[in-house]
């Protein structure tokens, strides 16, 4: 049984139709990425798997049952998702963020608990934000922010994780911690996470599992290596490319064509000197 997967799953709004009679399976406790070009259906799938979105035609199963047969709360109980640009009213604190995780296994005759606060106190470690509990959630840097997100998704303490560009709008340094943060989740507590990424080589260096989406369908999954093809790279995105391996990781490596600056022979030997 896999954690989530669609049968014959169509997907649009009004009359224009997204996904078509999609079948797709998530493998448990692995790192899968959609990646594909703007438009393409995504982050459309995505929210159709966390049931943000009904579907046209077809079904999404969650461990096996539809999606949509199952109780707000206990969907809420085994998946969290992280939509993209997420906000949050002026002068909460990351505490009182990460707290709101706890929502869905609150009720009329089980109020906060010890186990409550021993799973928020957690997911600040987790996210190293510890320290910045009290702090209001608008005065921290972007990498910081998506952190408390992160965190108030892992205080709802599911085995599956959704999350749309988690590391949009971030710097360089800001994505690579947020990745490292949730491959560390991956690796440590065996999570199923399944995210929308726009840059392809980061794809490749953190997913077990990529799924290319394109027609309004999937044009080809599997691991980084079975996916990206400059083949695939010319037909997902139009783009001609050099796929090379990656020295440091060993992963695919798309090289885009494009115009741009060429250095000389004389350039590349004093590049190669200094370096």
């Amino acid at each position: 049984m896999y954690p989530l997967e669609s049968q014959s799953l169509s997907l649009g709004y009004d009359r224009q139709l997204i996904i078509d009679r999609l079948n797709l399976q998530i493998p448990e406790a692995q790192i899968t990425v959609f990646v594909g070009s703007n438009g393409c259906g995504k982050s459309t799938l995505l929210k159709s798997f966390a049931r943000l979105l009904n579907p046209q035609h077809g079904s999404v199963l969650l461990e096996g049952r539809d999606i949509h047969s199952q109780p707000t709360r206990q969907v809420a109980r085994k998946l969290a998702i992280l939509p993209q640009g997420p906000s949050a009213p002026e002068g909460l604190t990351v505490s009182q963020l990460v707290r709101q995780g706890r929502y869905p296994h609150q009720s009329w005759l089980q109020q906060w608990s010890e186990e409550d606060e021993k799973v928020v106190k957690k997911a600040l470690e987790d996210t190293d934000l510890t320290a910045l509990m009290h702090q209001s959630v608008d005065s921290l840097s972007g990498g910081q922010r998506q952190r408390a997100w992160i965190a108030m998704t892992l205080a709802q303490d599911t085995n599956t994780l959704l999350l749309d560009e988690p590391t949009t709008y971030l710097d360089l340094t800001h994505q690579i911690e947020v990745l490292d943060l949730l491959y560390d989740l991956n690796r440590r507590e065996r999570k199923t996470i399944v995210m929308v990424l726009h840059d392809l080589n980061l794809a490749c260096r953190y997913a077990h599992h990529i799924v290319a989406v394109n027609n309004k369908s999937v044009y080809a999954q599997g691991t980084p290596e079975e996916v990206v093809t400059e083949k695939t790279v010319r037909d997902v995105f139009q783009l001609g490319c050099r796929v090379i391996r990656d020295p440091l990781f060993g992963t695919p490596i798309c090289i885009p064509f494009g115009k741009g600056r060429r250095l000389t022979v004389e350039q590349e030997d004093h590049e190669e000197a200094i370096a």
